[in-house]
């Protein structure tokens, strides 16, 4: 069957979006929002009339007509802790975005938008793996502290698409798969996905390796100490943790280009940084390992550091024991959303119904 799908992708100061014929990308753009536009808003979400607006008229730019649609999916914002899948946008997910009831970020934006336009030509809308996707073990949200959890917080979008192509490509069935999928980003996600549930995860804000500017997992007592020398508070310790740590701290630059550069003059810090990121990748891989408590059909590297072979050699010299390792670098989140509503429009897979 074929199907016409436009994907809407709000992010902090644009919104990307696209339209596909099946598979195939037949139109792609990000739309800027000048910061003077968006300190109009007073909430992400009294922007919904500006950027529906905004997206409508760069349809019609390009000579795309809403009547033409099968589906309207957007971006999967903080919606709670709740299972991976294809969702139906209802009322109950627009009024949990509506009223921040899991925290406020521009992706919520994502099924009200989808909802508006799909709503206007009586077409289904969809998210699919929202940023909040929490199927985690039991045992995979203990801490040691009684009152403090892990929190599953990675990229299942990414993720989760990543293993779908490993699986399309090796005629595996995804519900009977495990894999360890890495992304490497501006953070690391390291997701143990057995079975094709993501059971466990480091959470890419706050622990697991180092990346180009968060700290990952830290010692705590030194931390604590931090925390009362006087030196900072609590926003700039904020500030230090996720936008100042990693390859930043260590070489001043979150662009894995500029250390690969320095490697090749010869600058030894910036070799045993290189070299520690691959290892301390390698060996949270090997953690997930034993939280899958199997051996996994594969290890996947995606995102943006996936496309360095350097950094990918590294890795796979250290884990390719376990598993065999392939690599799908980028992070390409328009398709998979694509492919999330054409999966239910060719009933592949049934929408899930968001109830919380």
């Amino acid at each position: 069957m074929s199907n016409q799908i436009l994907v809407i992708n709000p992010g902090s100061t644009s919104t990307k979006i696209s339209i596909y014929k099946n598979n195939e990308e037949l139109l792609y753009e990000e739309i800027s929002h000048p910061t003077t536009e968006l300190n109009k808003f007073k909430t992400v979400f009294d922007q919904k009339e500006f950027r529906k607006s905004e997206i409508l008229k760069a349809l019609s730019e390009h000579n795309f007509s809403t009547v033409q649609l099968h589906a309207v999916v957007g971006r999967g914002g903080m919606l709670g802790p709740i299972s991976a899948g294809t969702y139906r946008v209802n009322e109950k997910m627009l009024l949990a975005v509506q009223a921040v009831q899991f925290g406020q970020h521009a992706s919520n934006l994502g099924c009200v938008l989808a909802y508006e336009i799909a709503e206007n030509n009586n077409i289904p809308s969809f998210v699919v793996d929202p940023v909040s996707v929490d199927e985690f073990e039991n045992e995979s949200y203990m801490t040691g502290i009684q009152d403090l959890f892990h929190k599953s917080l990675d990229h299942p979008l990414n993720c989760r698409a990543t293993m779908r192509h490993f699986c399309q490509e090796h005629n595996y069935k995804f519900e009977t798969t495990s894999c360890i999928v890495v992304h490497l980003g501006g953070g690391v996600s390291v997701s143990c996905i057995k079975k094709g549930r993501i059971i466990d995860v480091n959470n890419a804000m706050e622990s697991g390796p180092f990346s180009a500017n968060r700290a990952g997992t830290l010692p705590a007592i030194d931390i604590v100490n931090m925390c009362y020398s006087g030196e900072y508070n609590k926003k700039s310790m904020y500030k230090k943790l996720i936008k100042q740590s990693g390859l930043v701290s260590y070489l001043g630059t979150n662009d894995l280009r500029d250390v690969l550069k320095m490697m090749d003059e010869g600058n030894e810090k910036a070799k045993l940084i290189f070299k520690a990121l691959a290892y301390q990748i390698s060996k949270e891989i090997g953690g997930m390992t034993a939280a899958m408590a199997a051996k996994p059909d594969a290890i996947l590297l995606t995102g943006g550091m996936a496309h360095n072979d350097h950094i990918s050699n590294l890795i796979k010299e250290r884990v390719s024991f376990i598993a065999p390792v392939y690599r799908y670098p980028g992070s390409d989140e328009m398709k998979a959303l694509s492919e999330g509503a054409h999966r239910v429009l060719n009933q592949e897979e049934k929408a899930k119904e968001y109830l919380m």
